[in-house]
């Protein structure tokens, strides 16, 4: 895959995650091992829904990162830009919200949530840090934001073999189980490209969010960055 690839315009991402909507969920499960429930605990956890409280939960796909929001009680918004993942979410979850929207132009208004989140799909907004600076539009002064999305391992030795498991491993697994095994190619790729833990934290602040921390998942291949308005 050539970095051209990487460059894919919001339509072309959206078409991309439309096809592979049905079996998303389940093809995440199996190529993260499982680790895919684990890591949206621990995004819950950060978040710290409370009952009453709005929050957006953004890049949801299906809503199956947004129900424990609904769970605890909160006015829960999945928000994603492929219809075909909002389609499946509507026919699973059919008493969620979920809203067709674009990360760099998000359809609500300033100040309307008191936590937005978003996990694996910050890589994929066109423009990184305009998403932050509409994720931070949004919320309201004091609110939150939780990102969980791939990182770099800590351990040298451990990083190399997960990037030889992103690059060699990953796009052979999903060829067997999912609907369009072109997607997960582009997605080893795009998590290859991405800032590390410091990288991301930097970028956080300089959309405008204060206090960021993170701290690493699973040795580093997943990291969840916390910050505040």
């Amino acid at each position: 895959m050539s970095s051209a690839d990487l460059n894919k315009e919001p339509h072309e991402v959206a078409a991309m995650f439309d096809g592979v909507a049905e079996k998303y969920d389940i093809t995440n499960d199996v190529l993260s091992f499982g680790r895919t429930r684990a890591w949206r605990k621990a995004v819950v956890a950060a978040v710290e829904p409370q009952p009453g409280e709005k929050i957006l939960d953004l890049a949801a796909g299906t809503g199956t990162s947004t129900q424990p929001f609904f769970d605890a009680g909160a006015d829960a918004i999945a928000c994603d830009f492929s219809l075909g993942m909002l389609e499946v979410g509507k026919r699973r979850y059919p008493h969620l919200t979920f809203v067709a929207g674009d990360g760099m132009n998000l359809p609500f208004a300033d100040n309307s949530f008191d936590a937005v989140t978003i996990s694996f799909g910050l890589r994929n907004i066109h423009d990184t840090l305009r998403g932050l600076q509409e994720l931070y539009r949004v919320t309201k002064p004091g609110g939150r934001l939780v990102v969980c999305e791939f990182s770099h391992p800590t351990a040298s030795a451990f990083r190399k073999v997960y990037m030889e498991y992103l690059m060699k491993a990953l796009p052979g697994v999903a060829k067997k189980v999912s609907s369009n095994p072109d997607a997960y190619v582009y997605l080893a790729e795009s998590i290859r490209a991405w800032p590390n833990q410091v990288e991301l934290a930097e970028l956080i602040g300089a959309a405008g969010w204060e206090l960021c921390k993170w701290r690493d998942l699973t040795g580093g291949i997943v990291a969840l960055h916390h910050a505040v308005k």
